[in-house]
């Protein structure tokens, strides 16, 4: 077994703080990582509360994972000691069902194990990136490219692929108008994929404030949401809305702003169930979907990519023990974009 630092939630009443625990030693398919970065999801928040479903206490959070490969398994072939590499926000799957043979593994049949706040297949706990080590079998694990800013690679493997795979798998490109909702940890990384495949992008906001840093990202418009002028001015234009607000928010006015058989793209996750009028649908042929993180071959994918066109998070890194206070800042939204915690400061 391995010793691990770590910081945990002990309740969902409790603030995070130092924890020990033990991980698995690595086994013959296994890779262990020095943890460098983790990035600060809005879900980490959701589950130690308890917003989402009962969490299993103590908790780790964090699923946006970089660091350096420090041992393998003597049967591992894709990695070896030394590597960078990344892990997201699921370790394990039955990889056997058809979802899973096709690069699905997010919609594995019998369900993915998650990174943190899950039962491993061999029924314990999974604990996430806010620790200085982790054990992953290699099939999970995905290489990360030493041209880009580490840190601001972390939450490539969840804000990243969150948005990058609903758009590639809507085809989202030249010739496409696309509206973000939301510039916020997800919000800013689906204007920047959305451009860089070509789309023109507008950027829906209840706050003019963001306007400048919406163009700053590549945006090519910027729509304030509470001026009932500038929502008149794009009613039924937009080929595909991304919604990625986790928050509750009226869903049938982002659907008036769709074209004819539209489709609005959730990846967003409201802690209450939405409220879509048959009536903002039927006239339209408008659709409303979701999407969740990609397979892991399409989140190799989307780092190569980033990789390429020298795309990364933009993020404030901070120490771990400074983890609730970025929680709090998280919830007013004050943040641009997305928290890295520095590992080396556990």
């Amino acid at each position: 077994m391995i010793q691990t630092k770590a910081y945990a939630a002990q309740s969902p009443e409790t603030d995070l703080a130092p924890w020990t625990f033990e991980r698995r030693a690595v086994g013959a398919h296994d890779v262990q990582i020095e943890i460098l970065f983790c990035g600060v999801c809005h879900s980490d928040l959701h589950q130690i509360r308890n917003e989402w479903f009962p969490g299993i206490f103590p908790m780790v959070p964090g699923h946006e994972i970089v660091g350096r490969i420090t041992k393998v398994g003597d049967h591992v072939k894709k990695f070896k000691q030394g590597d960078l590499a990344g892990v997201g926000c699921m370790v394990d799957s039955c990889q056997v069902c058809y979802n899973c043979k096709d690069g699905l593994e997010q919609y594995c049949v019998e369900g993915n194990t998650q990174t943190y706040n899950n039962l491993g297949r061999d029924g314990a706990p999974t604990y996430g990136g806010y620790s200085n080590t982790i054990v992953v079998r290699e099939e999970f694990v995905v290489s990360v490219s030493d041209k880009l800013d580490l840190a601001a690679v972390a939450p490539l493997l969840c804000a990243g692929i969150t948005t990058y795979s609903p758009l590639k798998y809507w085809g989202v490109g030249k010739g496409h108008k696309l509206a973000v909702v939301g510039l916020g940890g997800l919000g800013h990384m689906g204007v920047k994929f959305g451009v860089a495949f070509g789309a023109d992008v507008t950027v829906l906001s209840t706050s003019p404030a963001k306007e400048a840093d919406a163009k700053a990202l590549g945006a090519h418009h910027f729509v304030v949401t509470s001026d009932e002028e500038q929502l008149k001015a794009v009613q039924g234009s937009f080929d595909f809305i991304l919604d990625t607000v986790a928050a509750d928010h009226n869903i049938p006015l982002y659907l008036s702003l769709l074209k004819t058989s539209g489709t609005h793209i959730l990846v967003g996750a409201p802690p209450k169930p939405l409220e879509i009028p048959a009536f903002a649908l039927i006239p339209g042929r408008k659709s409303v979907s979701g999407s969740t993180i990609g397979g892991i071959r399409e989140t190799q994918e989307m780092l190569d990519f980033c990789a390429e066109h020298n795309i990364v998070s933009d993020i404030e890194l901070i120490n771990i023990q400074d983890v609730n206070q970025a929680y709090e800042r998280m919830v007013k939204g004050d943040v641009r974009y997305r928290f890295v915690i520095d590992i080396a400061s556990l």
